[in-house]
Formats: C-alpha cells, sequence, structure tokens
C-alpha cells in the first residue's frame, strides 16, 4: 500500500487519517490497492486514477466536489490577494493580511477525502501579491490542533523568519503572531510552514504563492498560478500517491485551462512537492521564455520543459499561436498518470 506505484482506490466517504512518520500505517477499510494499469477495475468505489489509450483520469469518471471543498482549482488560477492597504507616514504602501491555519478534511479525488493542514482552508494557500518596496504585514493566526508557522522566502529579517527558536518561533494552536517585512527582491516566491517534522507539514499542505511584481511591473497578460504538489495518502513519508497542480489530480482535465490565442499568458510556476527529490513542467506543441525566481527581465531560456527542485519556481511567459487544446504536465509519466496533468484550450480571440 505505501508504494506511489500502486494506486489507492477508495470507496465514497473515506477519510485518509494521519499515522506519525514512520510507524506503521493501519489498514483503513475500504481502500483497496489495484495496479494502475488495470483497466478492469471499474466496479463501484473504484475512484483512484486508471490510464487508457486516452491517457488517464479518474475510473468512474466522478468528478471532486469543489463547493464542498470551499475552493475550485479553476479559480485559484487567477487568483491574486493583494490584501489590505494603505499608505504610510513614510509614503510607502502598507499591504495587510490575514491568514488561519486550520486543519480540515478536503477531497482529493471522488469519495476520497484526506486530513490536511491548511492556510485558509485551501490547497495551496491564497496567493499574496504585492510591490517591491511595500512594506508587509501578515497576521497569522493559528487555528490548527498543530504548531505551525509562516516562512516567507525572500529577504527580511531574522526574526521574521518563521523558523522555530528564532524570533517568535512556533505558533502554538490559540496562539498569533504578526510577520512584518519589506518586500524584496521582486520575483516569485513561496511561503509554507517550516515546523518539524518540516516534510509532513508541507505535505499536509501548508504552502503558497508570494508574488512581488517589479516597481515597474511586466507586460500585461493573462496571469495563472500553477503550483505543483503531491499527496502521500498513506502518511508513512516514502512516497506520493497522487500528485496535482492546484489542489486536485486532474482538474484541469476535468475543466481545461482557457486562454486567448495571441495573447500574452504568464505563468508562475511553483514546485512545493515533497518525499521526490524533483518535479516538472512540460507543455505540448509550444515553446515559453522562463524565467529563473522572476528575480531577472530577462528570460533565461526558450524551451518547453524546465526541471524544479522543492522549492524552486519560475515564471513561463507564452503566446499561443493556433487555436486548439494543448496537453500540459510532468514529463515524468508517473506523476502525471497519478494526476499532474492539465490541458489549455487555446481559443480565437472573440
Amino acid at each position: 500500500m505505501s508504494s506511489r506505484r500502486w494506486v489507492l482506490a477508495a470507496a465514497g466517504g473515506t477519510v485518509l487519517a494521519a499515522a506519525p512518520l514512520g510507524a506503521a500505517v493501519p489498514a483503513v477499510a475500504p481502500l483497496r490497492a489495484v495496479p494502475a494499469d488495470d483497466h478492469d477495475a471499474h466496479g463501484p468505489g473504484a475512484h483512484g486514477p486508471m490510464t487508457g489509450l486516452n491517457g488517464p483520469t479518474f475510473r468512474t469518471g466522478g468528478r471532486v466536489d469543489h463547493e464542498a471543498n470551499g475552493f475550485d482549482p479553476g479559480l485559484t488560477l487567477r487568483d491574486f490577494d493583494y490584501g489590505h492597504t494603505s499608505i504610510g507616514a513614510d509614503g510607502r504602501t502598507v499591504r495587510e493580511w490575514e491568514v488561519v491555519a486550520v486543519d480540515r478534511e478536503i477531497e482529493i479525488a471522488p469519495g476520497l477525502r484526506f486530513a490536511a493542514w491548511t492556510f485558509n482552508g485551501r490547497i495551496p494557500g491564497p496567493t499574496l501579491r504585492c510591490t517591491e518596496g511595500d512594506l508587509l504585514r501578515v497576521r497569522f493566526i493559528n487555528r490548527s490542533e498543530h504548531p505551525h508557522t509562516m516562512h516567507f522566502h525572500g529577504i527580511h529579517p531574522a526574526g521574521m523568519d518563521g523558523v522555530p527558536m528564532i524570533g517568535r518561533g512556533i505558533i502554538s494552536p490559540g496562539e498569533e503572531f504578526t510577520y512584518t517585512f519589506d518586500a524584496e527582491p521582486f520575483g516569485l516566491h513561496l511561503y509554507h510552514c517550516h515546523v518539524g517534522p518540516l516534510a509532513e507539514h508541507i505535505a499536509r499542505g501548508m504552502y503558497g504563492t508570494f508574488v512581488i511584481d517589479p516597481k515597474a511591473g511586466r507586460p500585461p497578460a493573462d496571469e495563472l498560478v500553477l503550483v505543483q504538489h503531491g499527496y502521500n495518502t498513506t502518511f508513512d513519508g516514502q512516497g506520493n500517491q497522487l500528485y496535482a497542480v492546484n489542489g486536485i489530480p486532474f482538474a484541469y482535465v476535468d475543466a481545461p485551462i482557457r486562454v486567448r490565442r495571441g495573447q500574452l499568458v504568464r505563468i508562475y510556476l511553483v514546485n512545493t512537492l515533497e518525499y521526490d527529490p524533483i518535479n516538472s513542467f512540460h507543455l505540448h506543441g509550444n515553446f515559453f521564455d522562463y524565467y529563473p525566481t522572476g528575480t531577472r527581465l530577462e528570460p533565461a531560456e526558450f524551451t518547453d520543459t524546465v526541471v524544479q527542485g522543492q522549492g524552486q519556481r519560475g515564471i513561463c511567459e507564452v503566446r499561443f499561436p493556433h487555436p486548439g487544446k494543448y496537453m500540459f504536465h510532468a514529463h515524468k509519466t508517473e506523476f502525471a498518470d497519478l494526476g499532474w496533468m492539465g490541458l489549455f484550450d487555446v481559443e480565437d480571440a472573440a
């Protein structure tokens, strides 16, 4: 059951609860393991991914209830949170957010619920966006049953780093703390919990995107966020059984991302995957300019595939010259077959 090459197919209503890392994982009825290439496992309750001539999908053709989850990957894609803004005494823009840690069950495949730890009840957490030089205040409230922090990638004082035993350190259940720092450097960053066991806190869902725009801005574009991650449904820390972007496996196969032919599309691509050393992004039928970390205004390469380690990120800019549907996915077949796959639906301008 612990091998990621065996897919967990769950009956409706199954909840995956946690076992301590390193401990034996108890049997959880009515889970059953079926090979990913078992094309005959279509019976009631067989909701895990399957592969076939037309590619991977969920076995029953069912879909996750995004409304019940409280977030929709189709909306997460373009949801940028600029916070509450004001002007400080020094004339700078001040941005303030409230981020709440909360434990909740997330349906990650039809009928399969995952015991997640979240920022604001969603996976990934909100995409916080600002401009370089802004003064940032992030009020973090811990309503989880577990200790957490918020660690931002970027430049800030040590006391605002969100790690145990430095500055405020761990934020215990029922406590809160406001992280205050300047927005620098411009680029694409991320935030995540930094409490041990760190891999588990991140793998449970405690991560989000943090965008700092350059003062001069970037050219107008249709902007999208794609956060790559996985689900270790056995809670053994030995690998992932499902992979996704923006929370739900196959979300953008079920509902392809609509873009306009010839329009500049800017993709903020972040890798938060745990339990695997690398992840990747491949776009079919097109090439894109790639800006590693987004901290430079000139692209580093023109390509159709990039590889990212855990915590790495970059900006992809593409103009689709032809209409039609174009696949994108991890260029590791195993990840794609287990959920990390989607489609762009390129339409002619109205």
